[in-house]
């Protein structure tokens, strides 16, 4: 008795199944949208409040002062004297480079006079102080 099934080939798909790349994009847009916030603001400061423009993030760093007056200079913690010499041979190095300062609203003043004064002896002028946008009231 002879074989009754027919050797055909296949058809060929001639579509991609999109469901797997959707997900994955879908995937990836949350994961960026849950992270984004915390890359922005790396060291748990929390900033005072206060009504200013929005600034340019070109050629900027950033220190910041918690509430232990721990010192980080781009989220990397240093001391006075290394914050120091950095800043010195940033301010000879570029003189048009901005400086944001973000530093606890719990923080003793004479805190960031120091580093105030340091970002003034290297002669960098342009710098920002950080703050949370005010809180609007009805």
């Amino acid at each position: 008795m002879g074989r009754r099934t027919s050797i055909v080939a296949l058809d060929e798909i001639k579509e991609i199944n999109l469901t797997p790349l959707i997900d994955l994009t879908f995937l990836l847009l949350i994961t960026f949208i849950i992270t984004f916030p915390l890359i922005e603001q790396g060291i748990p400061v929390n900033l005072p409040r206060g009504k200013a423009a929005d600034l340019q993030e070109e050629n900027t760093r950033t220190i910041a002062l918690d509430a232990t007056g721990q010192i980080y200079l781009d989220q990397r913690p240093v001391s006075r004297e290394e914050l120091s010499a950095e800043m010195k041979s940033l301010g000879a190095a570029d003189p048009e480079i901005t400086v944001f300062v973000r530093a606890d609203e719990r923080i003793a003043y004479g805190r960031l006079a120091e580093i105030l004064r340091i970002l003034h002896e290297a002669r960098i002028a342009r710098l920002a102080l950080v703050t949370q946008p005010e809180e609007r009231r009805p």
